[in-house]
């Protein structure tokens, strides 16, 4: 993609994109975001997205992890885009399937971010594709 070509926001003082990738992991691990956890997490995701102005440029889940390429606000931490997702993603999901009660908490409480700087969204997007995750 050309720069030319890129898509910015318009904000009342700046111009940009912020677009991070970022991964996390249930609890040990677990491969328990499979059928209808899945589509669950899938709409929930989509719904904090929308609900905080944030587009979801890809979102892949694995059975055992989550990864997002995610375009926000610039004055938007990371972490709290993090927060947003895995806290209600967790409340929500532990309270509509109980089986995931038996693991002491849905999410780690760590994450890995890249922020799209470096390589171009494109890349990320053809990774998270990838059906190297099944």
């Amino acid at each position: 993609m050309k720069a030319a070509d890129r898509k910015y926001r318009h904000n009342n003082h700046s111009v940009g994109s912020a677009t991070v990738h970022l991964v996390w992991i249930p609890k040990r691990r677990k491969p328990v975001l499979i059928g209808d956890v899945k589509k669950r997490l899938h709409q929930i995701i989509t719904d904090v997205a929308n609900e905080k102005g944030w587009f979801v440029k890809c979102l892949e889940i694995a059975p055992d992890h989550v990864h997002i390429l995610i375009e926000h606000e610039p004055d938007t931490a990371i972490n709290q885009i993090v927060k947003a997702f895995k806290g209600r993603s967790s409340r929500y999901l532990r309270k509509e399937f109980p089986h995931l009660l038996k693991i002491p908490a849905l999410w780690t409480h760590a994450y890995f971010y890249d922020t799209t700087g470096k390589v171009s969204s494109a890349v990320i997007e053809k990774y998270i594709n990838d059906p190297h995750h099944y």
